[in-house]
């Protein structure tokens, strides 16, 4: 009896992708620019409150690394305020 030697596997082929109009109109320069504009919509988009939350945790989180030593909540809220906001820039 002969064995086959290998695993039968599924054979994998790439196919050359198509240029269609629609793949056209996401790789040019405009497309960046609007990708841009979304990015920036989304970042105004966020709740105030939300926002006011996300702020008011990490500004604990850095009190609380600091040991919770009083004189320096406003310093911790506005750098809590800058890492909250690099992250939806």
């Amino acid at each position: 009896m002969v064995t086959k030697l290998g695993s039968p596997g599924v054979k994998t082929v790439k196919r050359k992708a198509k240029k269609t109009a629609g793949s056209e109109r996401t790789d040019g320069p405009a497309m960046a620019v609007m990708k841009s504009e979304a990015a920036t919509s989304a970042t105004l988009r966020i709740d105030p409150e939300v926002r006011r939350q996300m702020v008011a945790a990490e500004a604990y989180f850095r009190a609380e690394r600091r040991g919770f030593a009083a004189g320096q909540e406003v310093e911790d809220w506005i750098a809590a305020e800058g890492v909250i906001d690099s992250r939806f820039n």
